[in-house]
């Protein structure tokens, strides 16, 4: 096995629990209690790859590109059923039992590949075929393992998870900058007078406000496709999506209740809009 591959396992920060103890931080339910466990097992197994994959990308103080090649490398082996690290290895038997695809879980560890340079993301079009890459992924997985995928839900739930990814982003304005990272639409930053140095100022500019007030409510019209994807879901997994969207529409009542301020203080959606709107997307029906 190549030193990549071993410092991937000897990674104090990557270790299992510390990934999968970040769940509770998500803007959305990774897998309600309620859920069947073995609904609830392959959710979390599904999460811990992404997680792994980003907080590699994030703050991984190893060569991050050598590490994300070795993730590349372990679910080679995860779909020939021999990963090394453990994370992996509770991932192999889901992709089996669904027979998940290969490109989805790539992509995960291509956008991860993008923000190692400094990322400047030109406009609207362009933050979309980032999320494409880094967050539309896990909804056609998640379609794969409760087995009601298809080329219509995939499209709605290609919306869903662009918003949450954006509304992450929103949240994370300063954190980002301070990485050079900056994914909030470069042309929209200028038309409203805000420099780069505004993106750290707490409490946050008009400037930077009127910018994110308007990914905000990008993020709320995506999310509308959440209703058709919801309503044409059978079982389990019609609670389980519903969770996820309205993880992100309880975020953006949030955004909106703080003047669309990323950084005066966290932006977080209380459970009970996540409640209000989780029960309200699980009884909705098509239009």
């Amino acid at each position: 096995m190549s030193a990549a591959s071993d410092a991937l396992l000897g990674c104090g920060a990557l270790r299992p629990e510390l990934i999968l103890g970040r769940a509770s931080g998500e803007n959305f339910p990774v897998a309600l209690r309620f859920l069947p466990r073995a609904l609830r097992g392959d959710l979390i197994a599904l999460y811990g790859f992404a997680r792994l994959v980003d907080q590699i990308g994030d703050d991984a103080p190893d060569n991050r590109d050598q590490l994300l090649g070795a993730v590349a490398d372990d679910l080679a082996r995860a779909f020939d059923g021999t990963p090394r690290h453990p994370l992996l290895q509770r991932l192999a038997p889901v992709i089996q039992r669904h027979a998940l695809p290969r490109a989805p879980f790539e992509r995960l560890i291509a956008a991860n590949r993008v923000d190692q340079g400094r990322v400047r993301i030109a406009s609207w079009s362009e933050l979309l075929q980032y999320c494409a890459l880094s967050a539309n992924p896990i909804g056609e997985l998640v379609l794969h393992v409760v087995r009601q995928a298809g080329a219509a839900r995939i499209a709605h739930s290609d919306a869903v998870c662009s918003a949450l990814q954006v509304i992450e982003h929103c949240q994370d304005v300063a954190e980002d900058y301070a990485r050079g990272r900056v994914y909030l639409p470069a042309d929209e930053l200028a038309a409203a007078g805000c420099a780069d140095e505004q993106l750290a100022c707490a409490p946050a500019t008009p400037a930077l406000r009127c910018v994110v007030a308007l990914q905000v409510e990008r993020a709320r019209e995506l999310l509308g496709e959440a209703r058709p994807l919801v309503a044409s879901l059978r079982g389990a997994a019609r609670v389980a999506v519903a969770g996820f969207a309205a993880g992100g529409l309880a975020c953006c009542d949030a955004f909106a209740a703080a003047d669309y301020d990323p950084n005066g203080k966290l932006v977080r959606a209380s459970r009970l809009a996540l409640l209000r709107h989780a029960v309200a997307l699980a009884l909705a029906r098509a239009q």
